[in-house]
């Protein structure tokens, strides 16, 4: 493809599926061939299609291929890929002043979206926000504001958890391959306890929690934990959604023994549920909440939000960094939550959710390897298993995920067995794209 030839990204690209070459094509291959002499291996690369414009629910590769996305660049692009509003917000930041470093001389941008999470974030309480790059920035420094604020030092997690690749929250991770292996050692008074997975547990909120609870009180010390660090709905594990109660639960016992509660809700957050947090399907309200991903509409950008008394607490220069909150990217965040709201995508999250929940429950009772489907909105996954034992299948979901990839579908697997996929769409996605790249993953099924 040519320079002359690429086309431009948005909206206004044809929303459709064409395929002109094989998945992955020659210039996506000769491209490959290039990143391994070049990049690291340890950077990996889920499907070799090299992108050159996206938009809406498509992404166009170097081949001039044009791929169903139902992977938004892992939850990040909901407001979809180059938005115009995003565009527009960015350019005209960009042509002002592209950094000075908010430490050193500060900007109106990264107030504003401060002040816009402080009110957008559950809560009906004085809050402040402080503004990093990644989720895992955002993860690591709300542990620094809990310790810094109780004087404690202990942090609970949850099996099945994905906190980020730091060392920190490598050790808030759960899985093992590929995140941790050989990265050692890591950050101590990390403790990891069992949460709730209704389909393998087979436990109600408050028995999860009952053993939640236990297990903390016994093996830590209500007295050492500073925090609980919990994803409402757990995203590289398998996009787990607790059983009812099982959060209140554990939130009010945090309350009652001065622990404080984090909600990392850098997946399933701005939207993507269904509600702007997810936190809210159980009526929670977080001490700190930690949010990336969507929030940048496709720039980096993750932000730590709580109450007022913790994020004011540490020393000024005790929190920070050179690029957290880019001016580019907290005014992509502005017009990105500006969007969201405007254009009320989290009942869009609703209408993509109920469209994949028909169709996949269609297919599980047509072909019980899918063992279940769950999720909230447009945070959506299925379960795929040996249908005689539960127990998981990661080949199967492999092949399926090959399947679609090669049929134009750009979808990620996920799961601490690796036996989940999970669909994760733009928000602005249309209806005949989302149809048509769910018929294909079925397909996938029956070709295996």
């Amino acid at each position: 493809m040519t320079d002359q030839s690429i086309p431009v990204g948005g909206p206004s690209l044809p929303q459709r599926l064409n395929l002109v070459t094989e998945i992955p094509g020659p210039k996506s291959r000769a491209l490959q061939a290039r990143k391994e002499a070049a990049v690291s291996a340890g950077v990996g690369v889920m499907l070799p299609a090299y992108a050159v414009a996206a938009g809406g629910g498509v992404i166009v590769d170097v081949d001039g291929n044009s791929l169903i996305d139902f992977a938004s660049g892992i939850a990040v692009t909901g407001v979809g890929n180059s938005a115009p509003e995003v565009v527009e917000a960015v350019q005209k930041q960009v042509a002002q002043f592209t950094h000075t470093s908010f430490a050193t001389v500060p900007y109106e941008g990264y107030v504003e979206v401060c002040e816009r999470l402080n009110k957008l974030t559950p809560g009906d309480f004085e809050k402040r926000t402080a503004l990093f790059n990644s989720g895992s920035e955002a993860v690591e420094n709300a542990v620094k504001f809990a310790r810094n604020y109780t004087g404690k030092d202990a942090i609970v997690a949850f099996d099945h958890a994905f906190h980020g690749r730091t060392n920190l929250t490598m050790g808030l991770t759960a899985k093992a391959m590929p995140y941790k292996r050989h990265f050692g050692p890591f950050a101590n008074e990390l403790y990891r306890v069992p949460g709730s997975y209704p389909y393998r547990d087979g436990l109600t909120g408050p028995e999860a929690a009952k053993r939640t609870i236990s297990m903390i009180e016994t093996q830590i010390g209500a007295d050492s934990v500073a925090a609980i660090l919990l994803e409402p709905i757990q995203g590289e594990g398998g996009f787990i959604v607790p059983a009812e109660g099982y959060i209140p639960a554990l939130v009010q016992w945090a309350h009652e023994n001065d622990v404080l509660f984090i909600a990392d809700e850098v997946q399933a957050g701005i939207a993507r549920t269904g509600r702007m947090f997810a936190m809210e399907y159980e009526g929670v309200v977080a001490d700190l909440v930690t949010t990336a991903k969507a929030i940048g509409g496709g720039l980096p950008l993750s932000a730590v939000t709580g109450r007022a008394e913790i994020m004011d607490h540490p020393q000024a220069g005790g929190i920070g960094g050179t690029y957290g909150g880019n001016p580019a990217a907290v005014a992509a965040s502005a017009a990105t939550l500006d969007k969201v709201v405007r254009e009320d995508l989290a009942s869009q999250a609703l209408h993509i959710g109920e469209i994949i929940t028909k169709r996949m429950t269609e297919l599980q009772q047509a072909d019980p390897r899918v063992g279940e489907v769950r999720g909230r909105g447009a945070m959506q996954a299925i379960e795929i298993v040996d249908p005689a034992t539960r127990e998981p299948d990661a080949e199967l979901t492999a092949k399926v995920a090959d399947y679609a990839h090669k049929h134009g579908v750009v979808v990620l697997t996920a799961g601490t067995y690796g036996n989940v996929i999970r669909f994760l769409t733009p928000l602005v996605i249309s209806d005949e794209l989302l149809e048509q790249g769910l018929a294909i993953i079925a397909d996938g099924f029956k070709a295996n």
